[in-house]
């Protein structure tokens, strides 16, 4: 009867050794990578994704970190905390121009898996550094510009310059972290002087408004200027290339007439006469036809006909 109970001992003791030896079997996922510290000290070997065996449990510590996984962190302003009636609450910071805001940022980061044994060692406080550093970056970009500056451009150029330089003050800590985005959540000036700040705002806006309006204007009579430029020195350009043609024409007709002239001359010597009477008789039909030639009998004189006298142009009704 002593038997069988020494024999069910032996069996839960061995049953027991085996779950205790089980115990160093670790499955590592993907995206994971582990960390073992063997009686407190950790081992160079990191495990990647698999199954990995080491010691039992008491000798061997394995922490399995998600190398793939963003954490959050946000810092500066809580609206909560300011309703508490605290003197200056988180992220309320003073500007180069000595004017309160309100900042609120949020930073992703992420562990490097070449570098998780040195998160593993701070991982307890690993959230509270990245933002102890990122509200020291914060204040000290604040503190660089203006309260107009930090209102129009915070959104924009704060989270690279976050990002950067808190990416440098953590290497000190060897966290092991690295920050990967940041963006801004809250930017406002307190409640006790947002309603000025909403009236200067409307104002800046009005002011661009203004300007850009402004410069469209200039842009539209630019362009306009331009156009009709461009117009008159084509118009300027056709009317030489018209006077030129007909300045050439005349002189062309001209030298022929004057070949003629030349070439008659020898066989004629009063063809000057008849060249002067056929311009008088084309005169004379212009100017009958313009109303300009009246009768005869007014340019009778002692000498005989004067026809180098003619009556003036009518008067205009």
């Amino acid at each position: 009867m002593t038997v069988r109970p020494v024999r069910w001992m032996m069996l839960f003791l061995l049953l027991l050794l085996g779950g205790y030896l089980l115990s160093g079997v670790n499955q590592i996922r993907p995206g994971e990578r582990a960390v073992v510290r063997r009686f407190g000290r950790v081992l160079d070997e990191k495990p990647e994704p698999g199954l990995w065996l080491g010691l039992p449990w008491g000798m061997d510590q394995v922490d399995r970190i998600p190398v793939d996984l963003v954490r959050p962190v946000t810092v500066g302003y809580r609206l909560a905390e300011d309703d508490g009636g605290l003197a200056t609450p988180p992220g309320q910071l003073l500007t180069g121009d000595h004017n309160l805001i309100n900042v609120q940022v949020v930073l992703n980061y992420r562990i490097r898996s070449e570098e998780v044994e040195q998160y593993v060692v701070q991982a307890d406080r690993a959230d509270d550094l990245v933002a102890r550093a990122a509200e020291t970056v914060m204040a000290e970009w604040v503190a660089g510009r203006t309260v107009d500056d930090v209102l129009i451009n915070g959104k924009t150029t704060l989270p690279p310059w976050l990002v950067r330089r808190t990416q440098e003050r953590l290497e000190a800590y060897r966290l092991g972290v690295q920050i990967q985005d940041a963006s801004v959540a809250h930017l406002l000036p307190p409640s006790e002087v947002k309603d000025a700040f909403d009236e200067v705002n409307r104002a800046q806006t009005e002011i661009r408004t203004r300007i850009y309006q402004a410069e469209q204007e200039a842009e539209r009579l630019r362009r306009g200027a331009e156009s009709e430029k461009f117009s008159l020195e084509q118009q300027t350009i056709a009317y030489i290339r018209e006077q030129s043609l007909m300045a050439h024409a005349e002189a062309d007709t001209f030298e022929n007439r004057l070949r003629q002239y030349q070439r008659l001359r020898r066989e004629n010597p009063n063809i000057l006469s008849g060249i002067w009477w056929d311009e008088m008789g084309r005169l004379l039909g212009q100017m009958k036809q313009n109303g300009r030639i009246d009768l005869l009998d007014n340019h009778l004189g002692r000498d005989g006909l004067d026809i180098t006298v003619f009556p003036p142009l009518p008067r205009k009704r």
